[in-house]
C-alpha cells in the first residue's frame, strides 16, 4: 500500500465525517435555528477536506492503478453524504490493511 493511498483513506474518513455533520447537524442548525456559525466552520473544513481528498485520490489512482471505473466511483462517492465510507469499504475488501493499525515503528 502506498503512502498516497494510506493518506487517501484516513483523509476520505475525515471528508465523509465533515459531510454528515455539515448536512445533517449544521444545515438544520442553519435553517431551523437560525445558528448560521456551525455551516460557516464546518463548511470551511469540509471544503478543505474534499480538495484534498481530490488530490490524494488522483495520487491514489496513479500509484494504485485503479481502473478509470473504480477512480470514478472513488470520485462520486465524495458526493454522496456517507458515500467515502463505502469506498473505505470496498478498499478493504481488496486485502489493503487498515491505515490506522500500520505497524511503522
Amino acid at each position: 500500500m502506498t503512502d498516497a493511498l494510506t493518506q487517501f483513506r484516513i483523509v476520505a474518513v475525515a471528508e465523509g465525517l465533515s459531510y454528515v455533520v455539515l448536512v445533517f447537524i449544521g444545515m438544520p442548525l442553519k435553517y431551523m435555528a437560525g445558528q448560521p456559525a456551525t455551516v460557516e466552520i464546518v463548511g470551511w473544513i469540509h471544503g478543505l477536506l474534499f480538495v484534498l481528498y481530490v488530490i490524494l485520490g488522483t495520487l491514489a489512482w496513479a500509484e494504485e492503478e485503479w481502473s478509470r471505473r473504480f477512480a470514478g466511483w472513488a470520485f462520486a462517492a465524495s458526493l454522496v453524504p456517507g458515500g467515502t465510507f463505502w469506498l473505505e469499504h470496498e478498499l478493504r475488501k481488496q486485502n489493503r490493511p487498515d491505515p490506522s493499525t500500520s505497524d511503522d515503528s
